[in-house]
């Protein structure tokens, strides 16, 4: 049984950092893109970032343009673990953050086969 769960998140200020975790179990995702979209009370799920291996070295980051700058994704194909490193956070921030794995078709930011329980992020000013 595949399963991804997340961990990292929180209460914390706004300016402030935070870093979550995505372990995934069941099988590898060391080959497939792995995502984070967040969803706010209220609103749509929306995509944050997407990591997808180039070769067994490079890789290429997607980022939705409110995070640019501010969140960097990360892999760690031996601990089949994905991150995101959340930095500078503001108000609107505040979600709950998923982690997909797998994605469907071509499109980093579309649709993804697996997907995580999520993990609350909330941001004070």
């Amino acid at each position: 049984q595949v399963q991804l769960v997340e961990s990292g998140g929180g209460l914390v200020q706004a300016g402030g950092s935070l870093r979550l975790s995505c372990a995934a179990s069941g099988r590898t995702f060391s080959r497939n893109t792995m995502a984070w979209f967040r969803q706010a009370p209220g609103k749509e799920r929306e995509f944050v970032a997407a990591h997808t291996w180039r070769t067994s070295t490079l890789y290429y980051a997607y980022y939705a343009d409110s995070v640019k700058g501010r969140f960097t994704i990360s892999r760690d194909n031996a601990k089949n673990t994905v991150y995101l490193h959340m930095n500078n956070l503001k108000p609107e921030d505040t979600a709950v953050y998923y982690c997909a794995g797998e994605m469907r078709g071509n499109d980093p930011k579309g649709s993804y086969t697996y997907w995580g329980q999520g993990t609350q992020v909330t941001v004070s000013s």
